[in-house]
């Protein structure tokens, strides 16, 4: 199974790597910042999304009520909260410059893209692409 991994990662790589490349100044800031935001969007992100998900528990019968099926934003803020436990995971490997840590930042943003799609959002799936462009920039920093 890991093998199938690497070869969804090594296709997106193909694609994203025929994009220009930003210029070695960027990588190396992008790289030194990594772990830092990584950190910190982590964070705030268990802290809201456990936040979401115990509004959007309680606030159910409300939904109902409304017309709104739950599940939703249920699903929203449960794809947030492993997105974000995903970052938190990553910051000791991207601090030491090691692939573990470059691969749960992917996984973060697979999940993201998966929220995005979920959400219909075509703003959120523009910023994941994005986040996987200057992910796979910075790639090669990580051994």
């Amino acid at each position: 199974m890991a093998a199938k991994k690497t070869d969804y990662m090594g296709q997106i790589e193909t694609w994203f790597l025929k994009l220009p490349a930003l210029p070695k100044g960027g990588r190396e800031t992008l790289v030194s910042i990594t772990p830092w935001i990584a950190l910190i969007f982590g964070i705030l992100g268990v802290v809201f999304g456990v936040l979401a998900l115990v509004g959007s528990t309680v606030l159910t019968p409300l939904l109902f009520l409304g017309g709104e099926h739950p599940s939703g934003a249920l699903l929203l803020s449960l794809l947030g909260l492993v997105s974000s436990a995903l970052l938190l995971a990553a910051y000791p490997g991207t601090k030491a410059h090691k692939s573990q840590g470059w691969t749960m930042l992917f996984w973060s943003e697979v999940v993201g893209l998966i929220s995005a799609i979920v959400s219909i959002s075509i703003s959120g799936v523009i910023f994941s692409l994005i986040m996987f462009y200057l992910l796979y920039q910075i790639k090669s920093y990580y051994k």
